[in-house]
């Protein structure tokens, strides 16, 4: 048998002025976790143990480098001086199809950062990696929910086709969520003092405000929303 293919994203950011710069992601086929590039000289703000989230189960011992911050310092590098309503195409090539949309940099680089923080290895966001496979480039918050709570009901019933005792009310998925929005929050903290203009703030913004409406929604009951998709 043929060695499983890497899943691969490519994004290509246009700007006004004619210049381009892409990113590549290449992801390991069964874990779906990133293949790391090598790391050299790492600024300070990516080790663990600055501003470390509250809810982290690595230590400093096994993991120097925060798994999300070290991954991502090429994307902050370049972004540090551009401003989130700056205008810009984004072409993003899947494994399946090309997207592409003249939108903000903020919103291209939000969706960017969600596989980042997916892939990365980090304890919190490594809990929605089977999401990435299926990557949705500029989502709602009605497609987010959609997509999460079909994940999530998915992995319940592999779990209990396993034998183990699944969570049909998605009990655990609203704690999962809290946890995303601390360690956003906690990743706020770890940029604060690096000289950066608007976008990767309001990118993680974004970002946030999928993990809050989540969390209301699922504390709430406010799934309704969708539910007259699925009247019998």
């Amino acid at each position: 048998m043929k060695d499983k293919k890497s899943v691969e994203f490519h994004y290509t950011f246009t700007f006004g002025n004619g210049m381009e710069r892409e990113f590549h992601l290449e992801l390991d086929p069964d874990s779906l976790a990133l293949i790391e590039k090598q790391h050299n000289g790492l600024p300070p703000w990516t080790r663990l143990s600055y501003c470390q989230c509250p809810q982290c189960t690595l230590t400093e011992e096994m993991t120097p480098w925060c798994p999300v911050a070290a991954n991502v310092v090429e994307l902050i590098e370049f972004f540090r001086e551009m401003v989130s309503y700056e205008k810009v195409h984004v072409r993003i090539d899947t494994p399946e199809r090309t997207y592409m949309r003249d939108t903000d940099i903020q919103k291209g680089v939000s969706s960017l950062m969600g596989i980042y923080t997916v892939t990365s290895g980090c304890p919190v966001f490594t809990r929605l990696r089977p999401m990435v496979r299926f990557h949705l480039p500029f989502a709602t918050l009605e497609e987010t929910m959609y997509r999460v709570v079909s994940m999530y009901l998915m992995r319940q019933y592999f779990r209990m086709r396993r034998g183990g005792t699944p969570d049909w009310e998605m009990k655990d998925l609203t704690d999962t969520y809290r946890d995303i929005h601390e360690v956003n929050n906690a990743f706020l903290e770890r940029i604060a003092d690096f000289r950066l203009k608007d976008s990767h703030v309001n990118a993680l913004v974004i970002l946030d405000i999928f993990a809050s409406y989540m969390t209301f929604s699922l504390e709430t009951d406010n799934l309704t929303k969708i539910e007259y998709l699925f009247r019998d």
